[in-house]
């Protein structure tokens, strides 16, 4: 057990008795009872997302379970990002814009890679949160370009962070139909990746392929968008991940489709429906069923 999660149970039962509250009120909708008592007891770690979700019930701020005063302050600001950065993945940005909110006046966010981290992610927000008809693109790419000069005015040997913002960056462009910009800054992101000695995050380099697939595909680059097609489900493989590879399947698919490649297409697409479905990602098993539906016998 790390020692940042040393009195998180102390913590935790103190303040709920101090609420009158019982084990199970405060656990509801969060865990199981059990669970809640071998936290207490210090004998099970919370995750973020439950951590983040029983302060909230017990009405208190995150950062009491953190000691300030010693190295755990860094604990803290790596537990809030890793709680953003959840909140992302489920594309969750009213969650994210809260948290952004409230710690943008917390002191332990005042390191520049820790505000850039911030900035960043209200930038996204801001976009992804507005109605589609109302959204300020520029405003928001702006902002993301503020938050790369924060640590890296010349925007030049871009870190990862940095990378990540950029690659937000292009997301935006394809999100918004300009997939010849999102092209250009995405190959770019992939040869900024090569000068870095190694990725802490694998997935940054899938992202980053995907988005050129998706995006190769929406102007009719079918065979270029094959080939970052075949790279991503390369790099699922040999990671030994599941991360993105039904999607690249079937993006795959679709373009075989395209090029008149029927029987590999169907076989693609059927890959990619094994792999949705043992994610159990219910919308994409879906949509992959239907465009099975589309292939004629």
């Amino acid at each position: 057990m790390g020692e940042s999660f040393v009195n998180i149970g102390e913590i935790l039962q103190s303040l709920r008795k101090y609420k009158g509250m019982s084990l199970a009120d405060l656990a509801e909708d969060i865990c199981t009872v059990e669970e809640l008592t071998l936290i207490e007891k210090n004998k099970q770690v919370p995750t973020i997302d439950e951590l983040f979700r029983l302060a909230n019930k017990l009405n208190v701020n995150l950062s009491d379970f953190f000691d300030f005063t010693s190295a755990d302050s860094m604990s803290y600001v790596s537990a809030v990002s890793g709680l953003i950065k959840k909140f992302k993945r489920d594309r969750n940005y009213q969650a994210i814009y809260e948290i952004v909110q409230r710690e943008k006046k917390n002191p332990l966010f005042n390191f520049p890679s820790s505000k850039q981290f911030l900035h960043w992610h209200e930038a996204i927000c801001l976009y992804y949160l507005a109605d589609s008809n109302n959204r300020n693109k520029q405003s928001s790419i702006s902002m993301l370009i503020e938050a790369i000069e924060l640590t890296n005015p010349s925007k030049k040997g871009l870190t990862e962070q940095e990378i990540e913002i950029k690659m937000s960056i292009a997301l935006i462009e394809k999100d918004d139909q300009c997939f010849e910009k999102a092209i250009t800054l995405l190959k770019e992101i992939l040869d900024d990746m090569e000068k870095l000695p190694s990725l802490s995050d694998p997935q940054v380099k899938l992202r980053a392929l995907f988005g050129l697939a998706q995006s190769l595909t929406r102007i009719e680059k079918y065979d270029e968008s094959l080939k970052y097609c075949e790279k991503g489900i390369q790099q699922c493989i040999n990671d030994e991940i599941l991360y993105l590879l039904g999607e690249f399947l079937y993006q795959a698919g679709l373009n075989y489709k395209h090029i008149g490649k029927i029987e590999l297409s169907r076989e693609t697409l059927n890959k990619s429906l094994q792999v949705f479905k043992l994610q159990e990602k219910e919308n994409l098993t879906k949509l992959v069923e239907k465009e099975l539906e589309k292939i004629p016998s």
